[in-house]
């Protein structure tokens, strides 16, 4: 990671921490899929095997903030061992999650920000559920929007620890941007 990329994001968390962190709550499903997107079918006979859906060659993987959830609490220190096989099955995958972007102070042409799982509570930083974010790294020539409204981003899943400058975690969970919806 850049020095830029690192200061960016150490703002980022700095503005979370001035805010705050409660209890998240998962955003509300949208039933309907966007109408530009193609129809999601299941990708096995497994009720918990995620849906899938054809995007050029991949497959995309419709996945939520409680498919990656971890049993830690809060506070408690993290250790690559406690990643579930389901998280181990994510890495390196494309998927697609909802969530919010946590506001930051640019609104337009975002080459990078984070995501969380709810709005109305910061859920990043130190305090904060480690599973309820994930850094999100726009691919060359992708940016994103800021919305206050949630929205679906597509890209590779990577397992990622950034670390804050005391040494705790402060994220685990990337995904290297395709596009947001």
């Amino acid at each position: 990671m850049t020095s830029r990329t690192t200061r960016c994001v150490l703002l980022v968390i700095a503005s979370c921490l001035i805010v705050g962190c409660g209890n998240p709550q998962p955003p509300a499903a949208d039933p309907q899929p966007a109408p530009d997107s193609p129809a999601v079918a299941p990708s096995g006979p497994a009720a918990n095997a995620p849906p899938a859906r054809s995007a050029g060659t991949a497959a995309i993987r419709e996945i939520t903030f409680d498919d990656i959830k971890l049993e830690l609490q809060k506070g408690e220190p993290f250790t690559r061992d406690r990643l579930t096989p389901r998280v181990v099955d994510l890495e390196r995958q494309r998927v697609r999650i909802r969530g919010y972007i946590l506001p930051s102070f640019q609104q337009s042409g975002l080459t990078q920000f984070v995501l969380v799982r709810d709005n109305q509570e910061c859920c990043f930083g130190p305090g904060a559920a480690l599973h309820d974010c994930v850094v999100v790294r726009m691919q060359p020539g992708q940016t994103a929007e800021f919305s206050i409204r949630p929205v679906a981003v597509e890209g590779r899943f990577r397992v990622e620890e950034l670390r804050g400058p005391d040494g705790r975690h402060l994220a685990i969970y990337a995904l290297d941007g395709e596009r947001v919806q």
